[in-house]
């Protein structure tokens, strides 16, 4: 009887273990904010490159038809070990940085999306980061 009960013990702390831990995955948004039907292009100069999780963010100074106009636009992208795989480096954008994104933006028009395809400032073109999976 008093092994029973250890045991139980032992599995609801195993179990509560699994949550805590699965949580955190439970919780992930989804891409719901975002208009995957429209594309936009963004032509401008990086601000901030953030190579952090569970995102990496490229914040975007794109140009208006006057200085005070210039609007900032923050690009979601994939984790760092999915940009990793597809060459990203923490380096690979600086402040500065000369670039044209392709975004799906978000669907409420604040100026922010999820990053589709870009161009970098050698002119090459980026390889998109490995869309994650949804399930």
């Amino acid at each position: 009887m008093i092994a029973a009960m250890g045991r139980q013990r032992r599995r609801a702390l195993a179990g509560l273990g699994v949550l805590l831990v699965t949580a955190p995955v439970l919780a992930h948004h989804s891409a719901a904010i975002f208009d995957s039907k429209r594309s936009v292009k963004l032509v401008g100069t990086v601000r901030l490159f953030q190579w952090t999780n569970p995102h990496c963010w490229i914040q975007v100074l794109v140009p208006g038809a006057t200085a005070a106009a210039a609007k900032e636009w923050s690009v979601e992208m994939g984790s760092p070990s999915q940009l990793y795989r597809r060459g990203w480096r923490p380096g690979t954008l600086k402040p500065g940085d000369h670039v044209t994104v392709v975004i799906h933006p978000t669907k409420d028009g604040t100026p922010g999306g999820a990053f589709v395809s870009g161009i970098g400032p050698s002119g090459a073109p980026f390889e998109p980061p490995a869309a994650p999976r949804r399930p």
